[in-house]
């Protein structure tokens, strides 16, 4: 939370922030955590609307609360299909946030099925439109023992692990600017390159289990495979389970569906765009 000495020092709080529809990326957070702020202090916010680049995915186990983190603050899927000007109204309709005075810009010529390639990176391992698109379902190996890339001119683009087997593409993570101590850093790791899948099937993929489900069988660690992170991530506990019960895919998603269901017409209450 800011300073009451910072709260003073405007009066008028603007959020201008890039996501990229992700309950895990986080700076959705700090925006309700100034949210929050200017309410107790009588500040204004101001949202100026950017376009969501997975909008037109809503998918995912919602969050429960009990995996609450600096990773995951709201009980929504993983992908929410919402800009933060929908989030944040969102948050104050539902009471998840104080009720501030709430302006949202919005965008202009945008559907949340309109294709939008971001003009800059939104952050340092999100270099690519392809890693934007592949980020919901690569990103779970950051619960795992497996290295998602990062480390290398690919993160979330490639993952491997250093005792997979039957792959033949390899990688070594190495400091870079983007991570100064990467997983499994200096460690030949054998695994899957996803770099050259096209954007548009990058685009539809939204989110999928099978790449965490593939290196868990792989590997055969049983439960070692998984960290705590991957509960906070993924927001529930029973996915894991599922996986290491041998469950498909399809079979795991359906635990989530009625959830998304009622998300989906909660959501309609606060979308700005179709």
């Amino acid at each position: 939370r800011p300073s009451d000495e910072a709260m003073r020092s405007f009066d008028v709080l603007v959020v201008d922030m890039q996501v990229v529809g992700l309950r895990f990326y986080t700076y959705y957070i700090t925006m309700l955590r100034m949210m929050d702020a200017c309410a107790e202090s009588g500040r204004s916010v101001i949202v100026l609307d950017r376009p969501n680049p997975n909008g037109h995915h809503v998918d995912g186990p919602v969050l429960d609360m009990k995996y609450k983190s600096g990773v995951g603050a709201l009980p929504i899927p993983v992908l929410h299909g919402l800009t933060m000007g929908e989030i944040a109204r969102m948050a104050v309709g539902e009471g998840w946030a104080a009720s501030c005075d709430l302006q949202v810009v919005r965008c202009r010529n945008y559907t949340h099925d309109t294709p939008y390639e971001l003009p800059v990176a939104p952050s340092p391992n999100l270099s690519t439109q392809r890693a934007v698109y592949l980020y919901p379902s690569v990103c779970l190996f950051e619960g795992t023992v497996v290295s998602l890339g990062r480390g290398t001119d690919k993160p979330f683009e490639v993952y491997g692990h250093p005792d997979m087997t039957g792959c033949l593409f390899s990688f070594t993570p190495r400091p870079t600017a983007g991570a100064k101590h990467p997983p499994l850093e200096g460690r030949l790791c054998h695994g899957v390159d996803l770099s050259r899948m096209s954007l548009g099937e990058a685009r539809a993929e939204g989110l999928t289990l099978k790449y965490v489900i593939e290196a868990c069988r792989n590997l055969g660690l049983g439960d070692k495979f998984f960290t705590p992170m991957f509960e906070k991530l993924i927001g529930v506990g029973y996915v894991r389970e599922m996986i290491l019960a041998g469950a498909s895919e399809a079979e795991i998603r359906v635990r989530w569906a009625d959830d998304v269901r009622r998300f989906r017409k909660l959501r309609g209450r606060y979308l700005l765009y179709e």
